[in-house]
């Protein structure tokens, strides 16, 4: 996460999943809306792109069956998701499709309400203009670029068209200096730090590769590892810190407050939850 005088040395940063997955819709307006109001330090949120070229915000680059639904208001079978590609749909289409009024399967706090998928440009307007209504300090960003290998010219253009449409919305924006850029794909990480050295950038991981190794993989030292918390533990945090020591660690998705608590004693720079309601408390506890 890059540097903030806003924010509290002594303590974790409080980075909301999806917005507040576990309270509203994720990835929606209201979720980012309502994770701001809860007093967060980061929203986390992810991209793809449309048809059309713009840069939206949804953590599949397709229509998930579990808590979307048609423009026509129609159920989606699990079988055929990967058929509403978000990527062979012009924006004005994905626009149509709900995905906030079903109760999301897995998470029965989640209160649902129409939501769509917004562009990253209106999420970040709308925060923007929030925070100063809040008058609360401006907000960090985590974004994730949703890529893959398997993925070019199905689901996304490759990394050398992908990335330089984010960029350019996070400067249009002007909130790079807020900004991390987030990624599982070693080729989008590769590529930010060629186009946009001084962005942050945060290595995903959620496999048992011990990090060092990843973080060699990659080719340079990145400012964040974002690892899955239960592949987490003081002993391999410890080791990176020994051989990184410019690295924080923000693990993720860190729920329930037992889990909260026990990552909370690692002493990790931020963490990634669906629920920052709980981690605010246990902070302010």
């Amino acid at each position: 996460m890059a540097s903030n005088p806003t924010f509290p040395p002594s303590r974790p940063l409080v980075h909301g999943h999806r917005g507040c997955r576990g309270l509203r819709p994720e990835n929606t307006l209201p979720a980012f809306l309502h994770a701001l109001q809860l007093g967060v330090d980061v929203l986390e949120l992810d991209v793809v792109l449309s048809a059309d070229g713009q840069v939206v915000v949804s953590h599949e680059p397709w229509f998930s069956a579990a808590f979307c639904l048609t423009p026509a208001g129609e159920r989606i079978a699990p079988g055929q998701e990967q058929q509403h590609n978000l990527y062979q749909l012009s924006y004005d289409v994905i626009r149509r499709y709900d995905c906030g009024q079903l109760q999301h399967p897995g998470f029965p706090q989640q209160q649902a309400q129409p939501a769509y998928k917004p562009l990253l440009r209106e999420v970040l307007a709308s925060v923007e203009a929030a925070a100063q209504q809040l008058g609360r300090p401006p907000v960090a960003y985590s974004v994730e670029v949703k890529s893959a290998p398997e993925f070019d010219n199905v689901f996304q253009p490759e990394p050398t068209v992908f990335l330089p449409l984010v960029l350019v919305e996070l400067q249009a924006a002007q909130v790079m200096a807020r900004s991390t850029l987030l990624s599982f794909d070693l080729r989008i990480l590769q590529l930010s730090q060629l186009l946009s050295p001084s962005l942050p950038t945060c290595l995903l991981t959620e496999t048992a590769e011990p990090w060092p190794r990843t973080i060699q993989r990659l080719g340079f030292v990145p400012a964040v590892l974002g690892p899955d918390f239960t592949l987490a533990s003081p002993a391999a945090i410890a080791e990176l810190r020994a051989l990184h020591p410019t690295v924080s660690v923000v693990p993720w998705t860190v729920n329930e407050a037992e889990d909260l608590q026990r990552v909370l004693g690692w002493g990790v720079e931020g963490i990634t939850t669906d629920y920052p309601d709980r981690l605010l408390r246990l902070l302010a506890g």
